[in-house]
This record gives structure tokens, sequence and C-alpha cells, in this order.
């Protein structure tokens, strides 16, 4: 992936939907992982609203002591990042929004989903247009810089990942990730959870990554880090409530039985789960043992990206009857576009990649031009009524 200056900024799809939340909303909610770009678009987008991070204990402390006057005092057109951190804010907040009535006065930002959605609830309900932003996606890459959309671009992009930091500067994706896992991750789970041991956290996070793409077994997990059960749930919650990891739930409905109620685990972002496998390049991520699940992670979480930016609610499942039929990905996001997919890491196509999405795809009424084979083939094609799809058309089309 070519890397371009750090003057350029990267247009974010998820703007637009900013933009007409303000227009319905007195209160906008941005929530996404730390570094994803929030500040930076919320800025460019409102450069006449004022802004403030929480995070700077001088800010934090004066909204704690006095959250009322803190909002009073300040213009109603007011940006405050990383808004969780005072809690008392949420209802001063209420009532200047109920008082006004007017649209788009506060913007909220935060990195932590669970505690800004509890304060949300709590206060602002129904006054709030919420908004998931995640890392950047491989087409927005394309559109903003000059990146080309080949397959080349594609493994780059998977191995160091969507952080805007990492796509606009040259900082090697090692020292980024490092202090991303020291300043961030680990620091933020000390914070909200009992984490007496930090090692402790950090061999979870790595052995999370070594399970991506595989159903959660909690207490497989408890039994090689040598904790508690509970703990390892409490972990892997606070990890999808950062935007860290996120599950992918079975399929089924009341005409089928699932082998497995568990879901599986994947990471938002490639470049992170590549660093925590210790993979330090894009061309020993093609020989990792890994690759086949980053593989597949990158493919689902740009699907999943893809929805989160334009507003809509996704619905993604994995596939696995009692018949050991599986498929990767079901998505049933936009009703009247259910698509089946199975995804390869090879770069040559083989007939029975296609096998079980003619079989699942004509019981669940999958149109056949919905149905397909995502891999690193460098020409698009038909297997009969399959798509075999090249992995970066898929991404730049979805």
């Amino acid at each position: 992936m070519v890397i371009v200056t750090d003057t350029v900024y990267v247009s974010r799809t998820v703007q637009a939907q900013v933009e007409q939340l303000m227009q319905w909303y007195p209160v906008v909610s941005v929530t996404g992982p730390r570094q994803s770009g929030k500040s930076t678009m919320l800025r460019r987008l409102f450069p006449d609203y004022d802004y403030i991070n929480l995070e700077r204990l001088q800010n934090r402390q004066a909204a704690l002591l006095d959250p009322a006057g803190f909002i009073e005092d300040r213009p109603n057109h007011l940006i405050i990042d990383e808004a969780q951190y005072v809690p008392d804010l949420f209802s001063s907040i209420q009532a200047v929004v109920d008082e006004q009535k007017i649209k788009g006065e506060y913007i909220l930002s935060g990195s932590q989903n669970f505690l800004l959605s509890k304060n949300i609830q709590q206060s602002l309900a129904g006054r709030v247009g919420i908004v998931k932003m995640p890392p950047l996606t491989f087409s927005e890459i394309v559109a903003g810089t000059s990146v080309i959309d080949d397959l080349d671009a594609v493994d780059e992009f998977t191995f160091r990942g969507g952080y805007p930091e990492l796509v606009v500067n040259s900082i090697p994706s090692r020292i980024y990730f490092q202090n991303y896992v020291d300043t961030y991750i680990a620091r933020d789970v000390t914070q909200f959870l009992d984490v007496r041991n930090r090692d402790d956290f950090i061999r979870f996070l790595r052995l999370c990554a070594e399970n991506a793409g595989q159903t959660i077994n909690y207490a497989a997990m408890s039994s090689v880090l040598g904790v508690d059960y509970r703990t390892v749930k409490a972990w892997i919650s606070i990890l999808e409530s950062s935007y860290i990891t996120f599950h992918l739930q079975p399929y089924h409905s009341n005409g089928t039985k699932r082998l497995v109620k568990t879901p599986k685990l994947y990471f938002y972002d490639t470049g992170l789960l590549c660093y925590l496998l210790n993979i330090d390049s894009s061309r020993s991520m093609l020989l990792d043992q890994h690759f086949g699940a980053i593989f597949e992670n990158m493919v689902i979480a740009e699907q999943l990206k893809t929805h989160l930016d334009r507003g809509w609610e996704p619905r993604l499942f994995f596939y696995r009857d009692q018949q050991q039929r599986e498929i990767d990905l079901l998505d049933f996001t936009m009703p009247d576009q259910h698509q089946i997919v199975e995804i390869k890491s090879g770069r040559t196509y083989h007939e029975r990649f296609s096998r079980h999405l003619r079989s699942v795809g004509n019981e669940l009424g999958i149109p056949a031009f919905h149905r397909h084979v995502v891999c690193r083939t460098e020409m698009s094609f038909r297997d009969g009524d399959i798509a075999i799809d090249p992995v970066n058309k898929w991404l730049i089309d979805q």
C-alpha cells in the first residue's frame, strides 16, 4: 500500500450519516475505537463548533466539579470528546436541549461504547442520533489516497490495517501498535476492570488473536491463561465495547437447527491482529499459518465497517449445520439483498469452494447472483451460478 503524506485527509463515508443526524437530533453521539479519526473528522466537518477533550485532566476536573456550569457557560454548538468520563454532564445537556429544542447543539464522541451508551440511555434517550465509526475501510483509502486497488494493496492493507495514522504516515506498524496496546487498550481495561496483572491481559489479547475466526471457548481460554472464566468473559466484553473485537453469531431460523450456539471472535482491524500475532510484514503474513484466518477476518470486518459507515444495522452470521456444512459469511443486512459468501485466501479457485453455497443457498432462498466466493484471484468469473470475486474488486464494490 502506497503511503501518502500526513497532509492528506481521507474523507469518511460516515460523514454523511453524521451530517444527516445533526438535522434531526439535538445531540449526536459518535463512538468508535481510539485513533479511528473521530475527532479529526468532527472538527473538520464542524469548524465553528467549540471543542473540548475530557481526556485532559484539567477539563475533566472542571466538568466533574460543576457539570451544569461547564455546559451552561459554553456555546450551544459544542463537541465534547471522551464524554463518557463525566456522566453528570449528560443530565446537564438534557436540561439545555429540552429547554432550547435546537437541532445539532451538541456532539459527543467517545471510545468506550458501553459507558457512553449507558449514560445516553439514562439521560438522553430519544434526544440522540448514534453513529458508530470504525477505522478506515479499504475503499475509503483507495478513494482518498494514491493507493491503487490491486491485490498487493489489499495484502498491505490487511497487514497494516485502517487506522488513519498508519494510512497517512510512514510509521512502522509494529511501533504504532505497540504504543496503541500500551497506551490505549491496556490502560482502558485497567481503568474499567480489576486487572491486577497487566501481563496476563496482554497474554489474553494475543490468545484472542490466535483464536480469531474461531468459536469462542471461554473455558479453554480460562485454562490457558490461568484466570477465572468470568474474568475472560469480562475482558472480552471490554474489548467489544472498545471496538477492538466483535462477535459473529451463528445463523439459525425456525426451520434449521444450529450445530453450534457460540459466536466466532473477530478483530475490527487486521493490522492490530497481525501485530498481536507477531507478523512483521505483508510478505511474512502471506506465509504465516494464520493467514487464512487473517484474510477471512479482514473480509468480514470490511463488510461490518461498510454497513456501520452507512448507518445500517449489520446482520452478519456464519453458517454451520448438523450436516457439517459451513459458510463463512451470511449478510442479511439489506432485506432484498441477502448474500452468502465463502472466503478463501488462495489465488486459485477450486470447485469445492462452491459446494455448500449451492445447497445452503437453495434452502435459504438466496438468489444465485447473491452467492459469492471471495478469494485472491486476478479476474472475476462465474462457476455456473456462483460469482468468483477477486478480493480487491469485492472490497470496492460493497
